[in-house]
């Protein structure tokens, strides 16, 4: 399957922002996406719905093989907090990734955004290279430290998460 996405032009990707209709699909893939972590339907109908400005779903040929969960901070208005990228199997290694934030950063409604955040834990060595990259692209500046902690706030069933920030020297949605 993976030949077939390679060998296909890249103009058959669309990206959009999710309806509430895609949140069923937006679930299974979720699901087949290990380890990512699983919300319930319900999770995934609400940001499709109320929060479908700051996340962005990848098709290929009607089909969900990307998706980017976010939301922007309540407190500080020029943050993007990432929830959760998940992409599919049979897209993996493609840069999908990369061009899905790319995409949804350039959009008019992130006009604002200067910061982007995110979890992710010292074993996700795919999390970290797309989100280096990221910085990389738009000449933002990376850093991190423990978040949510193994031991305080999983019971030790989790690996800590590290707070993610990439300070942008500009909005990418202005210089995109």
């Amino acid at each position: 399957m993976k030949d077939m996405i390679e060998n296909k032009p890249q103009t058959e990707l669309t990206f959009r922002k999710p309806e509430p209709e895609d949140g069923s699909d937006v679930w299974e893939l979720i699901k087949s996406c290990k380890p990512l972590d699983e919300n319930s339907m319900y999770c995934n109908l609400i940001q499709c719905d109320h929060f479908a400005d700051t996340c962005i779903l990848a098709e290929r040929d009607g089909v969900p093989v990307g998706w980017i969960s976010g939301y922007i901070l309540p407190d500080a208005t020029d943050t993007l907090f990432v929830w959760q990228v998940a992409v599919s199997e049979e897209a993996r290694g493609l840069g999908l990734g990369g061009r899905m934030l790319d995409k949804l950063l350039s959009r008019d409604d992130m006009k604002d955004v200067l910061k982007l955040k995110t979890t992710i834990t010292r074993d996700n060595e795919a999390s970290w290279g797309l989100f280096r990259s990221l910085a990389e692209r738009h000449d933002g500046v990376l850093t991190d430290e423990p978040h949510f902690k193994k031991d305080d706030h999983f019971d030790g069933e989790h690996a800590t998460e590290y707070m993610v920030t990439i300070r942008f020297p500009a909005p990418v949605a202005m210089v995109a």
